[in-house]
């Protein structure tokens, strides 16, 4: 049984609401079988699977070779709450096999960026990849690994030497 009686602070805060008009409804619990119930209801009947195609127009390129089989696409993310990584080897008939990574040591956008590349070039390797198309979306990674910018940092030096090695 509910009941409609606030107490305190909600019930102060009930009587200046109404001045404005504003009515306060309190929260009600929502089983969590309720939940699933109600979105398996409403389920589609015509599934479509997510489209994994990255738009090219915002990536860029660090190796383009005629033909190739498969792709790389990589990312990395350092701030506050943590530093991630992932890449997605794509294979030739578009399979998809996805690799993300938690660091658990500090590091800098840029250094994560690195270590998602180099963690998809182990996966390509891993798995007798010879011929790789990879892609990303920090500049300064694409450039430094195409020999176009100087890497100056010395903790970018020993990555781009890891992923180039």
């Amino acid at each position: 049984m509910e009941s409609t009686a606030l107490n305190g602070r909600m019930a102060r805060w009930q009587v200046f609401l109404s001045e404005f008009d504003i009515v306060y409804v309190s929260q009600k619990a929502i089983k969590g079988s309720a939940v699933a119930d109600f979105l398996a209801s409403r389920a589609l009947e015509d599934y479509e699977p997510l489209n994994f195609d990255f738009p090219n127009e915002e990536l860029m390129c660090i190796v383009m070779t005629e033909n190739s089989p498969w792709r790389l696409n990589f990312d990395g993310a350092s701030n506050a709450i943590g530093n991630r990584i992932g890449a997605v080897l794509v294979s030739p008939n578009g399979d998809h096999y996805p690799f993300t990574c938690k660091l658990d040591f500090d590091c800098t956008n840029n250094m994560a960026e690195y270590e998602a590349c180099i963690m998809g070039l182990q996966a390509a390797i891993e798995r007798g990849i010879k011929t790789l198309e990879v892609y990303g979306d920090s500049a300064l990674v694409i450039y430094q690994l195409r020999g176009e910018w100087e890497t100056r940092v010395p903790k970018l030096i020993n990555y781009r030497k890891i992923a180039l090695g």
